[in-house]
Order: C-alpha cells, then sequence, then structure tokens
C-alpha cells in the first residue's frame, strides 16, 4: 500500500498541474495522500517532515530567488536586456538570425537575467527577424530554449542558474565544478542544437514554407495568463505577472552599461568561490548559533548572492538616469520572486513526505542498483523526477534531499570527485524536464502565440537531445578521466 500511495501521490501531483491547479496547494495534498497510503500520521507529516524541508529550502536558496529577480527586473526596466537583444539583432541577426537569437538569450541568462525577463524580451526580436529572414516562426521557441535553457542553465561553469546552485550545499562544491566538463558539455549543447535548427531552417527552404501566418501579438495577453503564471512560477524564479509593474526606460541603455552587469555577475562569482572564500577565517560557522555548518555548505550560495548583489548595484549606478521608478521597479523584482521560490519549496516538501516513506526505500534500491555506477544512477533519478515534477530545480532537490547522503557515501567508497557528481545532477535536471507539461515550455509557446504541434519537436531535439548527448558525454569522460 506504501508504494501506491507514492505513486498515487506523484500522478495526482503531476495530473492536476498539469491542468493548472497551483503546487502551493497541490504538493501538500499530494503528500498526504501518500502519507495516508502508507499508514502514517498525517499531521506529523505535515508539519514535521513537509514544512519543516520546505522552510530548509527557502532558507538556503531565497536570497538567490530574491536577488536573481529583482536583478532581471532592473535589468529589463533599464532597458539593459533589449540593448543586449538589439546588439546581437544588429550584429548578427541579417546574416545569422537564429545564431543572434541563441547568443542573445545565452549572454543574458548566463548574465543572470532571469529567464522569464529573457522571454519577453527576445520573442519580439526573434519575430522580427525571423520574419524578415522568411524562416518559420515556429522555430522560434527551439532558438530560444537553446539559448536560455540548457548550456547556460545548467551545463557553463559559473552559471548563477538556481539549478547550479542546489547541488552546492549537499556537495560542499561552487558553482565552477568540473569546468572543463562543462565547457565540453555546452559545446556539445550549442553545437547540435544549432545543427539541428539550422538544418530545420534548409529544409523549411526547399519546401518554400516561409514565415507563415501570424495574428495580433500574444505576448501580452500571455503575460496576464493565469494558467501560464501557474506553470511559469513552478518551472523557473520569476512570476511573469510583475512584468507589467514598475516602468520600463523609453530607450534602451548603451550596450556598455547593459553587458558589464552581466560581466559582473560571472566575474565576482569566480573572485568569490575560488579567490576570497577560500582565503576566509570562517571557524565561527561551526557555533550553533549559525547552524554549526562549514564553509564548504554555504561557499557556493555565498558566492552567488555577493555576485548578484554586486550587479544589482552595477545595474543602478550605470543606468540610474534609465530607471525612472526605481522603487517600484525593485518592488517589482522582489515580488516576483515569492511565488516561484514557495512553489518549488511545495515540491520539496512533498519529496521529503514521499522520501520518509517506509516504501521509498524500494525505489531508493531500485535507483541504486542501475547499473554503471553512480553516476548513471544520479542521472537517472534526477532526469526522472525533474520529468516528473516538470520543473529542473524541484526535481533535482527532491532527488538530493532524499538521495544526497547516500551518493555522499558512494561518492567517498568509490573515488568519485563530488564535482563532477554536481555537473551531472544539474545536467541530468536539465533534461527531461522539458516534457510537454514544463511550465517554461507552456509559457514560451504561450508568448510565440504557438502551439505544441508546432514547435514541440523542434524544442524535443534542442533542449532534450543535445542535453542527453551532453550528459552521457560527460559521465563518459568523468568515468574514463575523473573531474576536470
Amino acid at each position: 500500500m506504501g508504494l501506491l500511495g507514492l505513486l498515487t501521490g506523484l500522478g495526482l501531483l503531476v495530473l492536476f498541474a498539469f491542468r493548472g491547479w497551483s503546487v502551493l496547494l497541490l504538493a501538500p495534498f499530494a503528500a498526504l495522500v501518500a502519507a495516508l497510503f502508507g499508514g502514517e500520521p498525517l499531521l506529523a507529516n505535515l508539519t514535521q517532515v513537509f514544512m519543516v524541508n520546505a522552510a530548509g529550502f527557502l532558507a538556503q536558496f531565497f536570497p538567490i530567488f530574491l536577488l536573481g529577480a529583482v536583478f532581471g527586473k532592473l535589468m529589463d526596466d533599464s532597458g539593459a536586456v533589449t540593448s543586449v537583444a538589439a546588439f546581437m539583432a544588429k550584429n548578427l541577426g541579417e546574416r545569422r538570425v537564429i545564431l543572434a537569437v541563441v547568443l542573445a538569450g545565452a549572454l543574458v541568462t548566463y548574465g543572470g537575467v532571469s529567464l522569464f525577463v529573457a522571454f519577453f524580451v527576445i520573442v519580439p526580436m526573434a519575430r522580427s527577424l525571423f520574419r524578415a529572414a522568411g524562416i518559420p516562426r515556429r522555430l522560434i521557441p527551439a532558438t530560444i530554449v537553446l539559448g536560455t535553457s540548457t548550456f547556460t542553465m545548467s551545463a557553463l561553469p559559473g552559471t548563477p542558474s538556481i539549478q547550479n546552485a542546489i547541488p552546492m550545499p549537499f556537495f560542499g562544491t561552487t558553482p565552477f565544478a568540473a569546468p572543463g566538463l562543462g565547457i565540453i558539455a555546452s559545446l556539445i549543447m550549442l553545437g547540435t542544437g544549432l545543427w539541428w535548427l539550422h538544418r530545420a531552417e534548409a529544409r523549411a527552404r526547399r519546401t518554400g514554407e516561409g514565415y507563415g501566418d501570424e495574428g495580433e501579438d500574444p505576448t501580452e495577453r500571455a503575460a496576464s495568463d493565469e494558467f501560464v503564471r501557474e506553470r511559469a512560477t513552478t518551472a523557473r524564479e520569476f512570476d511573469p505577472a510583475e512584468l507589467k509593474h514598475g516602468r520600463r526606460s523609453s530607450e534602451p541603455a548603451p550596450v556598455v552599461s547593459a553587458v558589464l552587469p552581466l560581466v559582473v555577475v560571472v566575474a565576482v562569482n569566480l573572485v568569490m568561490s575560488l579567490g576570497v572564500l577560500p582565503r576566509l577565517d570562517v571557524s565561527y560557522l561551526a557555533e550553533q548559533r549559525f547552524g554549526g555548518t562549514s564553509l564548504a555548505a554555504v561557499a557556493g550560495v555565498w558566492s552567488v548572492v555577493v555576485a548578484l548583489t554586486a550587479a544589482i548595484v552595477a545595474t543602478i549606478v550605470l543606468n540610474r538616469a534609465r530607471l525612472p521608478a526605481l522603487r517600484q521597479t525593485m518592488d517589482a523584482g522582489a515580488n516576483a520572486s515569492v511565488l516561484p521560490a514557495f512553489s518549488v519549496a511545495s515540491l520539496v516538501g512533498f519529496g521529503a513526505v514521499v522520501a520518509a516513506l517506509p516504501a521509498f526505500t524500494t525505489v531508493r534500491d531500485w535507483v541504486l542498483a542501475i547499473e554503471g555506477g553512480p553516476l548513471v544512477s544520479l542521472a537517472v533519478a534526477t532526469n526522472v523526477l525533474a520529468a516528473l515534477t516538470g520543473s529542473a530545480s524541484g526535481g533535482l532537490t527532491i532527488a538530493l534531499d532524499a538521495l544526497g547522503e547516500t551518493y555522499l557515501d558512494l561518492a567517498a567508497r568509490t573515488g568519485t570527485d563530488l564535482a563532477l557528481m554536481h555537473r551531472v545532477a544539474v545536467i541530468g535536471s536539465g533534461t527531461l524536464d522539458i516534457l510537454p507539461h514544463n511550465g517554461a515550455v507552456v509559457s514560451l509557446l504561450a508568448i510565440c502565440g504557438l502551439t505544441h504541434r508546432d514547435s514541440y519537436v523542434d524544442i524535443v531535439m534542442v533542449g532534450i537531445v543535445t542535453s542527453l548527448v551532453a550528459l552521457v558525454t560527460v559521465i563518459a569522460l568523468g568515468s574514463a578521466l575523473g573531474s576536470f
């Protein structure tokens, strides 16, 4: 009965989330259903397992949600994201439309701008470029996914994405874990994704397909769509409803002022991770008032927090004249972080209840028995949970909450570098999460005014297939050569 309850709770979560129900309601309900079938005490599971673990996730990662959303909103309202997109369009657009859109998305998301901020700026640019070049508009979502939701989310060393931050407290790693393998994985994703998109473009030109019919601009409608909002906030760290709050600059920022804050994120992250924090005396962290922790457990999050803070300051200093309502902009960014953070925390609470059920030992034993060693079983676990939840961050946190200690022991016994475990876990979470019910996919299609039938096959090829190829390569190289 316990295993049946576990599967029933998970099935209810997936089914109703796909129908647009709020995860804030669904996750505790599904957790209690699983506990009920398992004959476990309901109130104890709700308050002592679900809530405690959800609160623990917020305590660790809410600063990243908060600062990332504020930074994204400042970059949007100052016209910096628009400026970066326009720069790419001007310098590459006429000759290399697909590459221009991919690189524009990659630059802003690797620099720390929230995914949905990038969506609402880059989609109109892509629509204009694709129309002028006669490329089918059905390829726009896949092009944007490649630039914003693949290698800059999970593979490029130092990326400030929440997915790259989640393994750090578990494994004591930094955002730059396994940098060589991360760069190789990024090149595989980018190269194979561009190959597929250019192949699709060439095929469309041979058949004379053209840009296609286009109705009214769906962007504003998507921003206020409650179904899109519920799906989006489970997938990533920005609430699209806050995009209309604050006030945007009437002029784009100069390109230097637009790019410099993105550079600050990466540079400060690197300096903090590899230079500053390792040299600090933080013995006080062992005191109970600081949680009796260690630098290894907090250094990664601290690096990202300082990097995003520095980028926020840089954005304000460089673009103050183009931020006509600074307080309202920052308020909107802060508000935009709350629903996504609590949505993912609710998924974490659900996973904690499931992991505490006696029946979960069956699932754990099955995962650990997968042939190929800990790297393969970790990749499978993160893939499956990200696929079921439709959330890379939610699936990754559930997997590590439930199995993190086990993988630490396995890494110690097998001599597996924890940096390699980190990179495999993050890339694994960013593959099958891009199934049809994924919030980012649903939101992007709505913003583009397209359907799954129009564009989903190309999204699968650039978002799932390329990431799986990169994941297999990283596991093979890591198993043979170790982490580098």
